[in-house]
Order: C-alpha cells, then structure tokens, then sequence
C-alpha cells in the first residue's frame, strides 16, 4: 500500500480556503456512485502490459467501500480501459508518439474488447446492479471517451468516489473532468494506486484543489 504524504502546508492552505478539510462527508448514498477505474488484468495481472503492482493492494478497501455504497442504494461503476480500432485510428497522439510500434501492439492486444487484458480483476466484488462502462480515453468524462456522463446524469447522481489505477494517469483525468462538470467528487487516498508513492502522493496534493481527498474509512463512515 502507498505511504500517504500530502504536505502539510498544502491541507492548511485547503482548509483557509474553503473553511473546513472534508467538504462532501454529508453525502446522500442515494445520488452518488463509486468509480472504479481500470481495475483489470491488464493493469493487475502480473507481468501485464501496464503492471501496477499496488493496484492489487487496494481491492480490499475498493470492495469495502461498493458494498458500503450499494447496502445505502447508490450506484457502483466498474469502468474498463478499452483500444478497439477506433482508439487506434484516433488517438494516434498516444498510441504512436507516447508507445513505442511493440508497446502499441501489446497495448492493443490486452486492451481489446473481451481480451483477456481488459476484463475486470477477479478479486473485484461486482453485484447484478453494477455497471460496466468500457472508456476509450485516459478520463471517463472526456468528449468520446465513454457513456458515463449520460448514464449517470440520469439516474440523479450528484457525487462521484474515484478508485483505481493509476491514480496520476486515469483517475486524476477522471477526477479533474468530473468537478469541471460540477459534480461532487471523492478521492480515496488508499482506494488509487500508481507506480511509485512519489507520483501518488503528487496527485493526492494536486486534487486538493478538485475533491475531496478522503481514506478509505472516512468514505465509509460518510456513507453511513
């Protein structure tokens, strides 16, 4: 599990601005969903394409907090990194400039619809009523990244609770595009994984000024 270091001074500067540390511990069960971003086997399997070894240290703490959620009637969704040959003729920026030709091949091979690679992590704890979104993007929200905004703007969903990998890449994206949609948005610091503590924590720091930065029990005494 990553060690949890936000700078002090980050969390003074936070609370002078906005009153208090924890803005969105009042939450309605009701109108909020769970976020689970990319928690696959191409991101958790070892020796996968995009290994985040910390990423199967935080299922435990992901499961928690769905069952939490759904028990109080609120929506959990698993979203699902996908490269289908649209990906490929369209965000050639990423694929070609940011993959190397081998990197591409593997990422396309892994990330495929229905690919073994881009099926969710089976330690995850997924019920009938949750959904799957599959994400064409880094962020969930981004123009053609997915359906998520539709489907969740209409079943009245107000906050969204980010987990996931990785925390800097997919989940920041995720995050950042959702308060710029004027939703209310959770972070969970031991919910997220990334590659190193160092790029964890950075993200932590920066989403200060986005989410609310929560662990894992302060989500679950917040949903009650």
């Amino acid at each position: 599990m990553h060690k949890i270091d936000i700078p002090h001074h980050l969390i003074e500067r936070i609370v002078s601005r906005r009153g208090r540390q924890h803005i969105f511990d009042d939450l309605d069960p009701v109108n909020t969903a769970h976020l689970v971003v990319d928690l696959q086997n191409g991101f958790m399997a070892p020796g996968a394409v995009c290994e985040v070894v910390t990423a199967r240290e935080i299922v435990p703490n992901v499961n928690r907090i769905s069952a939490a959620l759904r028990a109080k009637g609120g929506l959990n969704v698993f979203i699902q990194n996908t490269i289908d040959a649209k990906v490929g003729r369209e965000w050639t920026t990423y694929l070609d400039r940011f993959s190397s030709p081998a990197r591409r091949a593997r990422l396309e091979e892994a990330f495929a619809p229905g690919a073994e690679g881009q099926k969710l992590w089976p330690e995850l704890e997924i019920a009938p009523a949750d959904f799957k979104v599959p994400k064409y993007r880094y962020g969930a929200f981004v123009e053609g990244s997915s359906d998520l905004h539709g489907l969740l703007q209409a079943r009245g969903i107000r906050t969204v609770i980010v987990t996931g990998t990785a925390t800097n890449v997919c989940c920041e994206s995720t995050a950042r595009d959702a308060m710029m949609l004027n939703y209310e948005v959770i972070f969970v610091s031991d919910g997220t994984a990334a590659l190193s503590d160092t790029e964890h924590n950075a993200t932590l720091g920066n989403l200060l000024g986005f989410a609310d930065v929560m662990s894992t029990e302060e989500v679950i005494a917040a949903i009650g």
